[in-house]
């Protein structure tokens, strides 16, 4: 078995044991085969989390800020940024964005953050996110959320030195 199957499976399996109760094994098969199974592991993207083009999933990241939620946005109140679409809630969240979208966009390109701490590249729930020290975190679950907050210092210092080559990756557990 190549080295890089051996890593990515032992990735997803600590990916797995993260943002799921060992008990339930099969949890971990089912992530397991997600990213395995072809046809359905791999997606050609860059470095920012996108469907159709559309970054965070239609949600507005200025909302994560200003209401501390998850807030749809309007396919009529856009804006890019790093080469995809952002939308927004109101004119005033869109505003705030373009005066500055360094400021709204969130962390390791709308990937998942404890992911990224783990070394491999998810999708997002745009439910389950953080705002730390004035920073968009958004992750797989709510279950990754909560490891990911339960070190936010170690997880986010992983990440930091692991995005680089995550984002590179192609291979998406979504």
């Amino acid at each position: 078995m190549p080295s890089s199957i051996i890593a990515t499976a032992c990735a997803v399996l600590a990916f797995a044991i993260l943002t799921t109760h060992a008990a339930r094994a099969e949890s971990i098969i089912d992530v397991y085969a997600k990213i395995t199974t072809p046809g359905v592991r791999v997606d050609s993207t860059g470095d920012v989390n996108q469907i159709d083009g559309l970054a965070l999933h239609g949600f507005d990241p200025v909302a994560y800020f200003t209401q501390n939620k998850a807030v749809k946005g309007e396919p009529v109140l856009t804006a890019s940024y790093q080469g995809v679409t952002y939308q927004f809630a109101s004119k005033e969240d869109q505003a705030a964005f373009q005066a500055n979208p360094a400021k709204y966009a969130p962390q390791y390109g709308g990937f998942c953050a404890l992911a990224a701490s783990v070394g491999i590249k998810a999708d997002i729930d745009p439910h389950a996110f953080a705002i730390n020290d004035g920073k968009l975190y958004v992750n797989y679950s709510n279950k990754a959320l909560q490891a990911y907050q339960g070190d936010v210092k170690g997880n986010t210092e992983k990440a930091d030195h692991n995005w680089p080559d995550v984002a590179k990756q192609t291979k998406i557990i979504r």
